[in-house]
């Protein structure tokens, strides 16, 4: 009988955080109370604050995974799991440290020299350097492979040139990790020759431009590199080993809590808003309620998996794909729900009109849910 499993099984005590998460729970109430935070639809992305971010330092609720010798609190990373999910389930305001603290931190600590890991982990940890990512590319989609942007070998370093493009917070981040090709394409081997740099934004070179949303936010933006040099200290990891390296830290942006949350606030204000009898009452919510149980339970056995250093690849994939379009599935479901909103339901409709905005980006960004599902046939040994 074959017993493999395509998501591992949880561990641990589902209650043996419990206290952590009253204690993260006590500190958003306090928050919402003095009114210096609100409640967020995809929070992650556009909820930049970084007077929050350095409260939540202060916490020690950054770096908790980095170990103290570089200026962390070496704690599991099923504690910052919850820590995590506490703050997306409230729609707090995270995006200023998001992708330094879920993507940069773990991939420092296993590709990063010493020189690296000492200058970037205690300023991540301490909430004064954020980070963004520099993989995507026009024309490339979900297809890494395909990137155009070159690195150079120059006398102490690289240059690097061409453009990236759904770059989050890079007109407001420090550095960014940037995916680049330092071989020819082998159309036989197209995953070879690929490596990574940490490029300082504020470098000559440099052009970062703004993507606006249709609702005219701006958190993307198209990064321009213009023969930008990087120092042979700034490479990161190994020269040619940019495709494995992209690939673990790919496992740690699909499977988080992040990837079936961003809506949670919106469901969780629909619900308050039927108990008030200020929208109709539908049997729906109960059916989303348990899909989000599921997820939770999913990623959980995820993070665990990364916390052992076990390969979750595939099942970081599941919880992508199963979790993206539970987000938009909660944003379609309120959307339909609610006519128009009355002036009491001004915070309601507010979070329901981004949910709507930001919609069509749940299944794209991280890999799109198509390609996904080539990831977990391939896992399956299906292609």
């Amino acid at each position: 009988m074959n017993t493999s499993r395509l998501v591992p099984p949880v561990s641990d005590d589902p209650h043996a955080l419990d206290e952590l998460r009253r204690e993260v729970r006590d500190f958003v109430a306090e928050y919402i109370a003095d009114g210096r935070v609100h409640r967020q639809v995809d929070c992650w992305l556009t909820g930049w604050d970084e007077d929050f971010t350095r409260a939540l330092a202060a916490r020690g609720w950054l770096g908790m995974t980095v170990p103290s010798e570089y200026g962390g609190h070496s704690r599991s990373h099923l504690e910052r799991f919850v820590v995590t999910e506490e703050l997306l389930a409230a729609g707090m305001p995270v995006s200023a440290h998001w992708i330094a603290d879920r993507q940069i931190v773990p991939s420092l600590l296993k590709y990063g020299t010493e020189v690296q890991k000492h200058r970037f982990l205690p300023a991540i940890a301490s909430g004064d350097c954020y980070f963004g990512i520099g993989m995507s590319e026009p024309d490339s989609g979900s297809d890494l492979a395909s990137v155009r942007t070159k690195a150079t070998r120059v006398d102490g370093g690289w240059s690097v040139t061409g453009t990236k493009v759904w770059t989050s917070g890079a007109h407001r981040a420090h550095m960014f990790i940037c995916l680049a090709r330092t071989a020819p394409v082998d159309p036989a081997h197209r995953h070879d020759g690929l490596s990574q740099f940490i490029v300082d934004l504020h470098s000559p070179g440099v052009d970062v431009r703004p993507i606006v949303s249709m609702n005219g936010g701006h958190h993307f933006n198209e990064v321009i590199l213009d023969d930008v040099f990087v120092p042979d200290d700034m490479v990161f990891g190994t020269i040619g080993n940019g495709w494995q390296q992209v690939t673990s830290e790919l496992s740690f942006e699909r499977s988080g809590p992040e990837r079936f949350l961003s809506t949670f606030p919106l469901l969780a204000e629909s619900a308050e808003q039927m108990r008030r009898e200020a929208l109709p009452r539908h049997t729906d919510v109960g059916r989303y309620v348990a899909r989000i149980a599921g997820l939770h339970q999913m990623s959980t056995a995820v993070a665990g998996a990364l916390g052992r250093h076990e390969p979750a690849d595939t099942a970081a994939a599941v919880v992508k794909v199963l979790g993206t379009s539970t987000e938009g599935d909660i944003a379609d479901f309120a959307d339909l729900l609610t006519g128009d909103p009355s002036a009491e339901q001004a915070d309601y409709a507010a979070m329901l009109e981004s949910a709507v905005v930001q919609r069509p980006g749940f299944t794209l960004r991280g890999g799109t849910n198509e390609v996904l599902r080539g990831v977990i046939a391939r896992g399956l040994g299906m292609r």
